[in-house]
């Protein structure tokens, strides 16, 4: 077997699965190896990809419909992307392919199962998404973030690999706890307005003078959260987002957000207490099992967005404010999760052994 390989990995879809993709294409390559992305031509894939310099196959793909009309037309739409899968790797055929677990898995992985090429999985959430049950049977090996997933997949190859990381979260582990109690609000990329909109609230009702907050909020409610909390005298920063993760993850004592397998990995890098609020739409509502995951080991709690009021969120804060041995139990809990720093290294590995069998 050479010891320079072509690896294909297929990331395309969302952040969650183009940033843990690009963290593990940075060390292939650094290792040698030639690395293509493979996208599935959304909006905001390529500014995700910015620096990244080696070869991109873009191959259009959609995600799963249900009705009778539309299975028939996603079922089609996969045909296609198989096709067109198929006839880019004969002609620039990879040792081995990597899938980072969304729908633009399908076309690459049953394209390289067309051709005796062999494909590994990596699925961060602790419920298979559909695209990994699908192709998970006939992967090499199938590299799992939360260990509750190896339920889902009894009798295959689950490697424990965890969650490939931004660098900056990747070579950060220490924790400089500020004084105060200090809050992070964030609900995701784009934020989420039921979170903006009741946490603030809750925050404000509280007047407590200990607590300060960072709120992310998205682009939407940036400037009506930033009056709430002035208006309330409220020491609070607003932002819509921020790429200094770092820096806030440091200086929190709570994190109220969402429970996304990134979100989950980077809170357990900093052992930060959370309060989760799972997506309620998340697909399989795999949100839900992640954050029950987190709950179960003691490092989060977790309140369904249907079931939160202010008036709970308030009692919930104050609670805390007043008990922070709880959440230094917690922190301790999240600590233990061992949440590996390394995890682009070891699923790089992963694909490295596969490819290499």
């Amino acid at each position: 077997m050479k010891d320079k390989l072509h690896i294909a990995i297929a990331c395309g879809g969302t952040g969650g699965h183009i940033f843990p993709g690009l963290a593990t294409a940075r060390v292939l390559r650094d290792r040698g190896h030639h690395v293509t992305l493979w996208l599935a031509g959304k909006d905001g894939e390529n500014t995700a990809l910015e620096g990244w310099e080696g070869k991109i196959v873009t191959i259009p793909s959609e995600g799963f419909q249900f009705g009778a009309f539309r299975s028939v037309l996603t079922a089609l739409r996969i045909v296609r992307a198989v096709f067109r899968c198929w006839r880019v790797m004969i002609r620039h055929q990879p040792d081995v392919v990597l899938a980072m677990g969304s729908y633009a898995s399908i076309g690459p992985c049953f394209a390289a199962r067309l051709l005796g090429i062999p494909y590994i999985l990596h699925e961060a959430n602790a419920v298979p998404g559909r695209a990994v049950k699908l192709l998970a049977r006939k992967a090499c090996a199938i590299a799992i973030c939360f260990e509750e997933t190896r339920y889902h997949l009894k009798g295959m190859n689950a490697v424990s690999a965890g969650m490939p990381l931004r660098p900056e979260i990747q070579g950060s582990g220490i924790r400089s706890q500020k004084s105060g109690f200090h809050l992070l609000v964030m609900g995701g990329s784009l934020g989420a307005h039921a979170i903006n909109e009741m946490v603030s609230e809750a925050v404000c009702e509280l007047k407590n003078p200990a607590i300060s907050v960072t709120h992310l909020t998205g682009p939407a409610d940036e400037e009506t959260v930033r009056e709430h909390y002035r208006v309330a005298g409220v020491n609070a920063e607003v932002h819509a987002f921020t790429h200094d993760m770092v820096s806030l993850y440091e200086k929190t004592t709570l994190a109220i957000c969402r429970s996304g397998a990134s979100t989950c990995a980077e809170l357990g890098v900093f052992a930060l207490p959370a309060l989760l609020i799972p997506y309620p739409h998340a697909a399989s509502d795999h949100q839900t099992a992640n954050a029950c995951a987190l709950e179960k080991f003691g490092a989060a709690d977790v309140v369904q967005q249907s079931n939160m009021t202010v008036e709970w969120l308030t009692g919930y804060l104050a609670e805390q404010i007043k008990d922070p041995s709880r959440l230094e139990k917690m922190r301790a809990r999240s600590a233990a999760r061992k949440v590996p720093l390394n995890a682009a290294v070891i699923l790089a590995g992963v694909v490295e052994e596969c490819a290499r069998r």
